[in-house]
């Protein structure tokens, strides 16, 4: 039997349960929430019949029929859809609450489930919050995998003698230096950037040389077994001079800078900045 939880957007409940390992939303709650219909059920099944006639598309098949609590305390087999589908769903319902209810879902969604241990939750709902602000598929993978070998790497600096927010900053500071001619801080002003994220707003070439530098610092610090912020800032700059003399070699072979001082994705269609992800 699943476990019906309760979730809350503006005031309205919506159920949800776990299966295979994720959270499934009532159809249903959902619906009612953003189209403040009477009778949430007769909307979806009118708009299932809509959608197939207009698009040929089958709602139901991002549905299970999960059982869940209902008001009278009882089960009750309900279409659920997870994060994705319930996404795909509500493509098909007009609502101007459709936008700040796509970003709580993604948080509630891939929120770390505490009864079920999966570290790749969390990666799901980064790729997913990635998704929702445009980004496409390939620079999300870069992304991605910019997070790992940068959480790689300050896992090295904490095992290696750093110990203080201002090392961190301190050997950041001095890759990006060597890699690109500029500090975090000046990078930033450089790109018209103040508290948001600098590599959400890096491009391909920039996030490529941003892995290459800090992969490298991470294989020095290993190889020569640093330890103590003196050494390892000594490497944190040798790292980042590899990943510039390789940007300096491409730019000369291109003819331009890749130095980029144009954000790589500013705004949601309705102009709306949205929130930027923590690393």
């Amino acid at each position: 039997m699943e476990s019906t939880k309760i979730v809350v957007f503006k005031g309205k409940k919506i159920r949800k349960t776990i299966f295979k390992n994720e959270w499934w939303f009532s159809v249903v709650d959902v619906v009612a929430v953003l189209t403040d219909s009477a009778n949430s059920r007769d909307y979806w099944y009118k708009m299932k019949i809509r959608v197939k006639d207009d698009d040929g598309v089958e709602l139901s098949t991002f549905c299970r029929q999960l059982k869940l609590e209902s008001s009278d305390h009882k089960q009750y087999v309900t279409d659920c859809a997870n994060t994705e589908g319930i996404f795909r769903i509500i493509q098909s319902i007009p609502s101007p609450k459709a936008e700040p209810f796509k970003r709580w879902l993604a948080k509630v969604g891939y929120e770390r489930v505490q009864e079920i241990e999966d570290p790749e939750l969390g990666a799901k709902r980064t790729r997913l919050l990635y998704k929702l602000k445009g980004y496409p598929e390939d620079w999300i993978e870069k992304r991605m995998r910019g997070i790992a070998i940068r959480d790689e790497l300050t896992d090295e600096w904490q095992q290696r003698g750093a110990r203080e927010q201002k090392d961190y900053e301190i050997l950041t500071a001095e890759i990006s230096k060597a890699a690109f001619g500029l500090t975090p801080a000046e990078y930033k002003k450089f790109k018209g950037l103040k508290r948001e994220n600098l590599r959400d707003h890096m491009d391909d070439f920039e996030l490529i040389f941003t892995m290459l530098s800090e992969r490298a610092t991470t294989e020095i610090h290993r190889t020569e077994d640093s330890k103590g912020v003196p050494k390892l800032q000594e490497d944190a700059k040798a790292g980042g001079e590899i990943a510039g003399n390789a940007r300096k070699q491409l730019e000369k072979k291109l003819g331009r800078t890749v130095v980029s001082n144009k954000r790589f994705i500013e705004k949601t269609k309705k102009g709306r900045i949205l929130p930027e992800i923590e690393e």
